[in-house]
């Protein structure tokens, strides 16, 4: 566990400055955080952005959290979205306010580079994104496929929307995904 005495300190880097230690190290994480159900595919969708990284006095990773874009058509435009993935604090340093330390990186890379903020979040996850006020999209979720566009009724009330410096997207339209293997959120 992180000591209170001494904050950690994140640390952001891109996908390609991460070594291969380091990316086990992410993927045992993860592994360990979502109880073994973390597939390849998740993990893959967590890779080719930014990772926000922390340790504890020992060196050990017990936070981590990236964000990735996403091309995500709202209305008649196609946004440039930051899609949070993949966050995860060690079992032994949950509710020491390291969530909140990885999601305030992550969140200053999405206000200074996308349009808008999103993320799909587990019924664990959502108090965190609530209590930064990230907000649950009220309108319908869908993905472009490769028989058009596709409704996904199970993403809905678990897709959250970060609110933009230009304003929250207008959920009487559609958000519509670019599609991914796996899950598509």
């Amino acid at each position: 566990m992180t000591s209170p005495s001494r904050a950690p300190t994140p640390r952001t880097a891109h996908t390609a400055d991460l070594t291969p230690a380091e990316l086990r190290a992410i993927r045992a994480l993860l592994d360990d955080a979502f109880d073994g159900d973390f597939s390849d595919e998740d993990f893959d969708h967590g890779l080719g952005g930014m990772h926000v990284l922390v340790h504890d006095e020992a060196g050990r990773l017990v936070a981590h959290g990236a964000v990735v874009m996403r091309r995500v058509r709202h209305r008649d435009r196609w946004l440039r979205v930051g899609y949070v993935e993949a966050v995860a604090v060690r079992s032994d340093a949950r509710r020491t306010g390291l969530g909140g330390l990885v999601m305030a990186e992550l969140e200053r890379v999405i206000d200074r580079a996308y349009d808008a903020g999103m993320l799909s979040a587990s019924d664990e996850g959502a108090a965190l994104y609530a209590a930064r006020g990230w907000q649950v999209w009220s309108g319908r979720v869908c993905a472009l496929g490769l028989q058009g566009v596709v409704r996904l009724p199970d993403e809905e009330g678990s897709t959250f929307v970060r609110p933009a410096l230009a304003g929250r997207p207008d959920p009487a339209f559609e958000l519509v995904f670019d599609w991914r293997d796996g899950d598509v959120l």
